[in-house]
């Protein structure tokens, strides 16, 4: 399966860290379908440890409870998911989404859970036991649930196999898989072996890679594995990772379409960190918003909203359904840097891209801290004529042979012609 779109959606982990249950996810499906599946959002995605019955914060529990069955795969926590009783898994839930119109996703850890190798687990499809197929030496340095999986042995094809069909079983459509991006390359084996059993299951599953930053030199390992992956380690709302983000979408740029989509991680927007009161709503300001979703769009990265949905407001509503934006997310292509250059004490950043349906892109970003008024002629990008536009935020229409622009401090603007 190509993705002829980098994927919209929401994912738990900004808010809920690993304690999402259930109901959360449910309502926020229930919002995304009623307020944003139309401007292209779909993928609702479960994160970390869904399997651990005690999971309360961001925080993990070292060598914690996990829900397993007998062939050694993770089953959901029943006390949080309750509709996976009896064997169920995902299913419900699954289906829940779907007759929404939505698509459902879920978090899994690259690996054999420690617990099924440490009491000798049975793998589905196969003689072996989960102890022969694990490599001890593998595993996760910052969540202690798992040890990698050798490619190599007999019975670890058989392990991943078991797994995604279980997934598809349940009706998954998005896999987001964690240790796996940036641990190269002795992880490079299991990845491929990831990336085989998933395509192999009879169901059409986007495979998501984490952390990052991924390694650019494995760029066409990742475009044949997987249908995106993280450039960056997890990205929350502060400027200095916002600002660094410039320089990582230029270096990835160039590796954006077809079906492969370099990604700059979760949207911290709205209310985050499970705080409703208002104390722990994002802390960029609206201008930097505007400024992550345009560059989000513009390069085409994936589109994952970290927030509580319920809790969103009128601002993050505009932010995430402004339709000329969006489709600037869908039709751009070739996207690039144009510039990066001091303006009168501010360091600005020009972007440029072709539309899928004809005509240009530019975004010009001010990444300095005061104000600023620039004027860009067109043939910075090549344009020798006179055109007429309009800016996609504010919805002003333009003309002529340069772009005149009033810039905030780390704000943006967006500017679409033919």
């Amino acid at each position: 399966m190509k993705l002829k779109k980098a994927p919209m959606g929401w994912n738990s982990w900004d808010c809920y860290g690993a304690a999402v249950t259930e109901d959360i996810v449910r309502k926020n499906a229930e919002f995304m379908a009623a307020h944003l599946k139309q401007y292209g959002w779909e993928y609702v995605v479960v994160d970390i440890q869904w399997s651990a019955p005690n999971a309360k914060s961001h925080e993990y529990e070292p060598f914690g409870e996990l829900c397993m069955d007998e062939y050694s795969r993770l089953i959901p926590a029943e006390n949080r998911f309750p509709s996976s009783a009896g064997g169920k898994g995902f299913a419900p839930l699954a289906e829940y989404v779907h007759s929404l119109g939505l698509k459902f996703g879920i978090h899994i850890m690259r690996g054999i859970p420690r617990a099924a190798v440490h009491g000798r687990g049975k793998i589905l499809g196969s003689d072996k036991r989960a102890d022969e197929i694990a490599r001890s030496n593998s595993i996760c340095a910052w969540n202690p649930d798992m040890y990698g999986v050798d490619a190599s042995k007999d019975g670890a094809r058989a392990y991943y196999d078991s797994i995604f069909a279980l997934y598809a079983e349940w009706g998954v459509d998005f896999i987001k898989c964690d240790d796996i991006a940036r641990e190269m390359p002795h992880e490079q084996d299991e990845l491929m072996l990831i990336s085989e059993a998933l395509r192999g299951c009879g169901r059409d599953m986007v495979l998501s890679l984490s952390p990052g930053s991924a390694l650019i030199e494995k760029a066409e390992l990742y475009k044949q594995t997987a249908d995106m992956w993280r450039i960056t380690d997890d990205f929350w709302d502060k400027w200095e990772l916002l600002y660094d983000m410039f320089s990582r979408c230029e270096k990835w740029c160039t590796h954006t379409g077809a079906g492969s989509w370099p990604d700059a991680d979760m949207l911290p927007v709205g209310a985050i960190l499970q705080d409703y009161d208002g104390a722990n709503r994002t802390k960029f300001t609206e201008d930097e918003q505007l400024t992550m979703l345009t560059l989000w769009s513009i390069f085409r990265s994936p589109l994952m909203i970290g927030g509580e949905l319920t809790k969103c407001d009128e601002f993050t509503i505009k932010l995430l359904t402004n339709e000329r934006v969006l489709k600037m997310h869908s039709d751009s292509r070739h996207a690039h840097q144009v510039w990066r250059r001091d303006i009168e004490g501010n360091e600005m950043i020009l972007w440029t891209a072709v539309s899928a349906e004809g005509g240009h892109y530019i975004a010009l970003f001010n990444a300095g801290e005061s104000d600023a008024e620039i004027e860009i002629p067109l043939s910075d990008i090549e344009v020798y004529r006179s055109v007429s536009g309009v800016e996609l935020w504010s919805g002003e229409e333009f003309s002529g042979t340069a772009v005149k622009a009033k810039l905030p401090s780390h704000g943006a603007k967006a500017y679409y012609f033919n």
